[in-house]
């Protein structure tokens, strides 16, 4: 490890404690969650194809995952009410205003509003859908994503200084966008956060509460700082088939998507998301609402990308250092569904290129119950980053929280992980870690994944973490494999940090089989295993292969490619 990255992963176990008391507190309330779908998580769309719903948390989880509660229903809305139109120049803020729940408000395509707007409090449970005059061919149908093509048949609602163009008053409620552009006016150098959900509230019947974005462009402008597409510090909210881009900052943490004042359901499906510092994020400041948990989130369809025109070492680097640090991080969530999604391009830069960061953290010190728990993160594509994951146990840098717990990985895959295009000349190559498991998580079980990496396959620092479940995998052993601080490769750090383990079933690629428990496989190559077209990416395993139907389940072992891609589209 060089020695910038290991003087960041030291800082990063040093603010690690010990407690480990499992909480399960404030998600959505009862009011809330009443109104909403139950029954299990639905298909993205009539535009996407079929999609696949998490599997059951397999019997070796040591304690039952509890998958979300509630699924969001996002059926566009009958109206029962006028219809307001805004044309060009008029007054959009009189118009939210006047209207009544159960109102449309119709935009003029092409038009621009410029205004910081404000969505007030009304009475009722009808919904007020706010969209374009343009006509339904010049948009896409329900269900499909929307791209900036699009924009010419959006209405465009623009900030020109650094306040939100849109935010909620507190019990702000029922508002749907459709086909609406959100953005920075020119000139304007610095944005906090485009689109405002929700903010400082301090008690749940505050919080604004069933809104919906829904095929809408939010972006910040190719030269500026735009800190936040979107602040989802609300309830029962969705962000569907839209475009999230160019949220960029110099010298600050930047998002497409975050929230942490929110009690949820929220529903993230289907949408084109870009964020320099985090893609997507949970946490990361504490809530005002005491014992605030975001819960019972769906992310699902996404793809989490950062342009390479942001990396300084690439032939399209457009000339300006954005923060770069990971594609999704969860510091405080709980019931988190992360399905069928494509999470690629990330580097070395403010942090060590780490893609996925499932870290608990108590981050000003005022929120000890903070907690990532019941994560379920299957059927994804990971690529093209320094490293894959990272699953902490409980904080103690501003204060303590409590550890990361029932998470599950299952069936993804992950490929291109370290390297020199995903490192930082002034540091090394991209470290090429599968997994760090850090500070004694508990009740971690990884399963069925396929990965190509360069680096270690798992490490291990801090206290120990029971329950863990290491089954059906398939990975290069390379220098290390499996080790931990102060130990040695195998079975010492098993014994160590991962103590009963459950470890069976895996191909590791070059490693060997005295270093590690029984019942797993040893191949000398990656030429051994019997890939379809190894060279072109087709991992499929042939008719052949010795690894076919030898996993536990008496399934392949590695990732059910079909899974991953349902719709067949080219990746």
């Amino acid at each position: 490890m060089k020695y910038f990255w290991a003087v960041k992963l030291a800082a990063f176990i040093a603010g690690l404690g010990l407690l480990v008391v499992i909480v399960d507190r404030y998600g959505p309330s009862p009011e809330l969650v009443k109104r909403q779908s139950v029954s299990g998580p639905p298909a993205l769309g009539s535009g996407d194809g079929p999609a696949t719903s998490a599997a059951a948390a397999s019997p070796a989880i040591r304690s039952e995952l509890r998958s979300p509660r509630v699924f969001l229903n996002t059926t566009y809305p009958q109206s029962k009410g006028q219809t307001i139109k805004v044309a060009a120049g008029g007054d959009l803020q009189k118009a939210f205003n006047e209207a009544g729940l159960g109102d449309v408000i119709v935009l003029e395509a092409g038009a621009t509003f410029t205004g910081n707007f404000v969505l007030p409090k009304k009475e009722g449970e009808d919904w007020i859908v706010v969209h374009s005059s343009a006509a339904n061919a010049d948009l896409p149908p329900p269900g499909t994503r929307v791209t900036p093509a699009f924009a010419k048949a959006m209405p465009k609602l623009l900030s020109d200084n650094s306040d939100p163009v849109l935010r909620t008053e507190s019990g702000a409620h029922h508002y749907r966008f459709s086909g609406i552009e959100f953005g920075v006016a020119p000139g304007t150098q610095t944005i906090y956060n485009i689109v405002a959900l929700g903010a400082g509230e301090t008690s749940l019947d505050q919080v604004p509460h069933d809104l919906i974005i829904d095929r809408c462009y939010i972006h910040g402008n190719a030269t500026g700082n735009a800190r936040r597409g979107l602040a989802l510090n609300s309830a029962a909210t969705a962000v569907i088939d839209s475009y999230i881009s160019n949220c960029h900052e110099v010298g600050a943490d930047s998002q497409a998507i975050a929230g942490w004042n929110g009690p949820g359901p929220f529903k993230i499906v289907n949408n084109y998301l870009e964020g320099a510092g985090e893609n997507f994020m949970l946490g990361g400041a504490d809530p005002t609402i005491p014992n605030l948990i975001p819960s019972d989130i769906e992310f699902r369809g996404n793809h989490c990308v950062k342009p390479l025109s942001w990396k300084e070492q690439d032939p399209s680097y457009a000339g300006t250092h954005w923060g770069i640090k990971n594609l999704l991080e969860l510091k405080n969530a709980q019931r988190v569904l992360v399905e069928l999604n494509l999470f690629e391009n990330n580097w070395g830069d403010a942090q060590d290129g780490t893609a996925i960061l499932l870290t608990p953290r108590n981050q000003n010190g005022t929120a000890p119950w903070s907690v990532v728990q019941d994560v379920t993160f299957t059927n994804n594509i990971v690529r093209h980053t320094g490293s894959g994951l990272i699953i902490a146990g409980p904080d103690n840098e501003a204060g303590k929280s409590q550890p990361a717990q029932r998470i599950r990985i299952s069936n993804n895959l992950f490929d291109d992980l370290g390297g020199p295009r995903w490192g930082n000349p002034l540091y090394g190559p991209g470290e090429g870690r599968f997994l760090l498991v850090a500070g004694g998580p508990l009740d971690v079980q990884l399963e069925h994944n396929t990965i190509f990496q360069t680096g270690n396959i798992i490490f291990a620092a801090g206290a120990p973490s029971p329950g863990f479940t290491f089954i059906n995998n398939l990975v290069p052993h390379n220098l290390y494999g499996v080790i931990g601080d102060n130990r040695g490769s195998g079975n010492s750090t098993l014994d160590l940090y991962f103590p009963g383990c459950l470890f069976k079933k895996n191909v590791i690629i070059g490693g060997r089989s005295e270093d590690y428990p029984s019942d797993n496989f040893f191949p000398a190559s990656l030429e051994k295993l019997g890939f379809v077209d190894l060279a072109g990416g087709d991992y499929h395993l042939i008719g052949s292969s010795p690894y076919r139907k030898a996993g536990t389940d008496g399934t392949n072992i590695g990732c059910n490619l079909e899974s991953l891609n349902p719709w067949k589209r080219p990746l």
